[in-house]
């Protein structure tokens, strides 16, 4: 085996980060990608009064470790790339330093702006300019909570930089703004590609603090010299890859040529496909749906689902009271419990914040005449339930919008580790679940390193080589689909989307 090429990827999480190193590979004429994880960390927000923060120079510490362990590891790094979650942002003054620790979105600061910026701009307005679905903890509402507080950062601050590009810019010392972080904020206009300065204007926010966006695959500049003696390392080009981590995801769906459906399943789910241009009709918005820059001068038409996050809730509850169990005992719990026993609709406002999770689902429970949960088993298996059916429903939006039905749904991402999910969901919408590999946003990374140094042609390149390089399992759903047909009936039902 001989290694071509070597690249670093920054994987950050809601809940946690990893480090991982792609090296690709000559295996006897056959090209492949190998990924090995070298260092984990966790994410743990802090709380400062009524506020949530990221502890971002603890992030940034991290990823100096992941740097350093590289090297140590004897690899010839080429090139990093960062990728986390969307929205949140740090702010620089003029001369670049940070003012205070970036918000984190669930923070309660924005409780209520969709209905005052619904209001201020029409809710239509606002869709048909930024074509996303108005989540809470859009960067829209977080600063237009910080012009509402008179908030000195934000009228010193020159300059606004994304999570993954701000880690990117205390390493390189170069600020940018790439394209797919851009599309999360419902600041950017996705048909045009500018930014929405009018929109700023009219809610206070200031638009010399934006950056123009630059695409995936541009080339940053290097570590910068402090750093690379601060680690004893060499210098090594930072990527703009698909910095928001979905989009990172779905560059490694490894699906054919030709138009797919995807599922990127962990503490979120985002279920769609992806487009050449963006849709943004009134019933992509009233059936609230995004549309993200992706990869390769593509759109992500997609829609953002709860996901793990329930269960990772009341896990962590019964994990304070009682003797901790794994997702993989849960799981187990939960196939010996009784099926379509209660459902939940996922995306209830009251599931959105931590806490009381398993008190949230009484309530739901209760409130829609259904029997309430009592076993670790029984809550578990019908919030997995209740996802599974979601996703059909999302599919089900997603094909109407796209004008084409999918045969078959990619799902990728660490909640394929629940293989019942991945069971329930083929089982669900009626067609194969094909899912792998789980760290796709660490593999998508790494391919567009690879496109942007030339390793790899393009896009559909990179998928073939993930392709080759990554299991894939096969989920089919059951032969007679009555039950779950007759559940997914119910479920509309309860959760009012008929």
């Amino acid at each position: 085996m001989t290694v071509l090429s070597s690249a670093l990827a920054f994987d950050l999480g809601a809940s946690s980060g990893r480090a991982l190193i792609g090296e690709l590979t000559d295996e006897g004429g056959q090209p492949a990608l190998r990924v090995t994880e070298i260092h984990r960390f966790p994410n743990r927000p802090v709380q400062v009064g009524r506020h949530l923060h990221w502890d971002i120079l603890l992030l940034l510490q991290e990823v100096k470790a992941g740097i350093r362990k590289a090297f140590q590891q004897g690899c010839a790094v080429e090139s990093f790339g960062i990728d986390t979650w969307g929205v949140d942002f740090g702010l620089l003054d003029a001369n670049g330093e940070l003012l205070g620790n970036p918000y984190h979105y669930r923070d309660p600061q924005t409780e209520g702006l969709i209905e005052e910026v619904g209001a201020l701009i029409g809710a239509e307005e606002l869709y048909e300019q930024g074509g996303l679905q108005s989540m809470p903890f859009n960067t829209i509402y977080q600063l237009y909570a910080m012009v509402k507080a008179g908030s000195p950062q934000l009228q010193a601050a020159q300059t606004l930089l994304l999570t993954p590009d701000l880690l990117t810019y205390f390493l390189t010392g170069r600020k940018v703004c790439e394209f797919t972080m851009a599309t999360t904020t419902q600041l950017f206009k996705p048909v045009e590609r500018v930014w929405n300065t009018g929109l700023m204007e009219r809610l206070g926010i200031p638009s010399r603090i934006f950056l123009e966006p630059v695409l995936p695959g541009n080339l940053v500049g290097s570590l910068a010299d402090v750093v690379c003696h601060e680690l004893n390392v060499p210098k090594i080009e930072a990527v703009a890859v698909g910095t928001h981590d979905t989009e990172s995801a779905v560059a490694a769906v490894p699906a054919p040529e030709g138009p797919f459906a995807y599922l990127v399943c962990g503490t979120w789910s985002l279920l769609g496909t992806e487009l050449e241009k963006p849709i943004i009709s009134q019933e992509a918005r009233e059936s609230a749906f995004s549309n993200e820059g992706g990869v390769g001068g593509t759109y992500q038409l997609l829609k953002n689902i709860m996901g793990l996050w329930i269960l990772q809730e009341c896990k962590r509850e019964w994990d304070e009271r009682d003797k901790a169990a794994s997702f993989q005992e849960l799981a187990e719990q939960a196939r010996m419990a009784p099926p379509f026993r209660s459902m939940i609709m996922p995306d209830d406002a009251r599931f959105y914040g931590p806490g009381g999770m398993t008190d949230k689902i009484q309530s739901y429970c209760r409130e829609t005449n259904q029997p309430v949960p009592e076993s670790k088993g029984e809550y578990a298996r019908c919030i997995l339930e209740s996802l599974a059916l979601r996703y059909r429903q999302a599919l089900d939006q997603t094909e109407r919008l796209a004008g084409r039905r999918f045969d078959r749904l990619h799902m990728v991402g660490g909640g394929i580790r629940n293989e019942l999910l991945c069971r329930f969901t083929a089982g669900a919408i009626g067609r194969p679940v094909m899912a792998g590999p789980v760290e796709a946003s660490a593999i998508g990374n790494i391919l567009v390193q690879l496109i942007a140094r030339g390793k790899c042609a393009d896009l559909q390149h990179a998928r073939r080589l993930a392709a080759a390089s990554f299991p894939v399992d096969t989920y089919a759903p059951p032969e007679d689909n009555a039950e779950w047909d007759f559940a997914y009936e119910r479920f509309k039902e309860l959760t009012g989307t008929l």
